[in-house]
């Protein structure tokens, strides 16, 4: 009975917390019967089920609260943005992913024939862009974008129908996570790093944000991702392979579902950028590659930046912090509805992503309270002068051959 008056008491504060975005006194009180219901047992989260859960006749009322009531959907991210940080700590991971709401028909916003990594292929669905915030005390989402695919931004009156903004045009997931980024940090979520996949992590403008905004990040991108200095441009698998035996070493990214999650890693320094860098600099670049214990020719390749000082074991956790954000999708549908609403037109759409990532940050508040409570009651040799690969140092640093360059200078990486 303790544990589930902390709860309730938890769950109060979080309303009370939000009260002010909803003007009306009946606003506040279907808003926190929803997200009672998006945190309760009901089989489907969806209108009906929901209705039912909170004792209401009809889902009138929770259609109204996300179609047509008055009330700012982004400026309860906001809160829960802030909820977040303070229930989770400084210093952690900012992860941007997406993630697939299979639909029926052409009327919901965004939908459409594109691949999901949900179902694994092409289907008809919304495709929505996410950030997770975590730290070791936790993960939760931060932030959501809809994506609308150019034949829904070309076509302005199925926008209309759709209540989509008219200013509101076709944007790229990337152009989408890079906004998500901007407003994560400059409304003080206090994350130290970001990650991404490889769709978001090969992407130029995505790196040079973070590097603009003075955070570090450790990033997928494919094998075929050039690689490029003053000297030249190489492929980054073509660098791991000539990386010397010795430069891989054995650490673990994080603990999984079966302990912790241990590969060989490989990393070098690049040479500092003269166009960007101050001298001297702050941060250095890393290409990074994670190889597979039981399949040698399993490989993932990273891009990094970080502050000048940083450990190898510190990249490699930054990297497989990235699972996370799967984890928030899986919970986040599973238990608190993100993926069970029935609505079509796109305000609804964020009302209802914004109510679930709020009732799924309780959820891991409570779970890091929990956690905190539970603790305080516990209490070689060298390379071959040919190879790209230079010991400096504990680490490695890629040099810069004075060999015919693959295609023209350039001052990015």
């Amino acid at each position: 009975m303790t544990e589930v008056g902390c709860w309730a008491a938890e769950l109060e504060s979080v309303f009370a917390r939000v009260a002010g975005r909803f003007a009306r006194a009946d606003l506040r009180w279907r808003m926190r019967d929803y997200v009672r219901g998006l945190l309760g047992q009901a089989a489907r989260k969806n209108g009906w089920q929901l209705a039912e859960w909170a004792g209401h006749r009809t889902p009138d009322g929770f259609q109204r609260l996300l179609n047509s009531s008055r009330w700012d959907a982004d400026a309860l991210r906001d809160d829960v943005r802030a909820y977040v940080g303070e229930s989770l700590g400084p210093n952690g991971v900012l992860i941007i992913d997406d993630t697939g709401f299979i639909k029926k028909g052409t009327t919901s916003a965004g939908v459409g024939r594109q691949y999901t990594g949900t179902s694994g292929k092409i289907d008809n669905c919304q495709i929505g862009v996410f950030a997770a915030y975590a730290t070791r005390s936790g993960r939760a989402l931060v932030d959501r974008e809809l994506y609308l695919p150019k034949a829904w931004t070309s076509d302005r009156n199925r926008c209309r129908a759709a209540k989509i903004p008219d200013e509101r045009g076709f944007a790229t997931k990337g152009e989408l996570a890079r906004d998500i980024v901007r407003r994560c940090l400059a409304t003080g979520l206090p994350a130290a790093w970001v990650t991404a996949d490889e769709a978001y992590g090969q992407d130029w403008h995505f790196r040079r944000l973070l590097e603009q905004l003075d955070v570090g990040y450790v990033v997928a991108v494919p094998k075929s991702q050039q690689i490029k200095s003053l000297a030249g441009i190489w492929r980054i698998d073509q660098l791991i392979e000539d990386a010397p035996a010795d430069a891989w070493q054995r650490l673990s990214c994080g603990d999984g579902a079966k302990g912790p999650r241990v590969y060989d890693w490989a990393a070098a320094k690049l040479p500092a950028n003269l166009v960007f860098d101050p001298d001297p600099p702050t941060h250095h670049r890393w290409v990074m590659a994670r190889r597979s214990l039981s399949d040698p020719e399993e490989l993932a390749y990273y891009l990094a930046y970080a502050p000048v000082g940083v450990e190898i074991a510190e990249l490699a956790r930054i990297a497989g912090s990235r699972w996370a954000i799967e984890e928030c999708f899986q919970a986040a549908k599973n238990e608190c509805g993100l993926n069970e609403y029935e609505v079509r037109r796109y305000p609804g759409w964020y009302r209802h992503i914004t109510l679930a990532m709020l009732a799924h940050a309780v959820l891991t508040a409570l779970a890091a309270q929990a956690a905190e409570a539970a603790k305080g009651a516990a209490e070689t040799d060298q390379p071959s002068s040919r190879s790209r690969w230079q010991r400096s140092g504990g680490s490695w640093t890629l040099s810069c051959p004075a060999h015919e360059p693959t295609a023209p200078p350039s001052p990015t990486h």
